[in-house]
């Protein structure tokens, strides 16, 4: 099924793509062949292939969360360059 100028000129107006004649030429082809991939794959009897979302099981990989104690605050606090309270100070970014 190859695909005329016009409809690979739509195709780069639908990507918002500036597309030169040469561009057009080479997508044209190149993008035939991907639907001819297509066609040919449509033909594969797919009867007996239950539907997936994923060719390989997946499995979460994760740490167990250990709880540890926290620094003592004033350890935290040492090195802010301004603290006040008991919290750090930082300056205003929002009015």
């Amino acid at each position: 099924m190859p695909l005329s100028k016009e409809e690979v000129e739509h195709i780069g107006r639908l990507a918002r793509v500036g597309l030169t004649d040469e561009d057009i030429a080479r997508f044209q082809e190149q993008l035939s062949d991907i639907l001819e991939y297509f066609e040919a794959l449509s033909e594969v009897n797919t009867d007996d292939v239950p539907p997936t979302t994923q060719s390989l099981q997946l499995q979460n990989v994760e740490r167990e969360d250990v709880p540890k104690p926290s620094y003592p605050k004033e350890q935290v606090l040492a090195n802010a360059p301004q603290q006040e309270d008991g919290y750090f100070r930082v300056r205003a970014v929002l009015e």
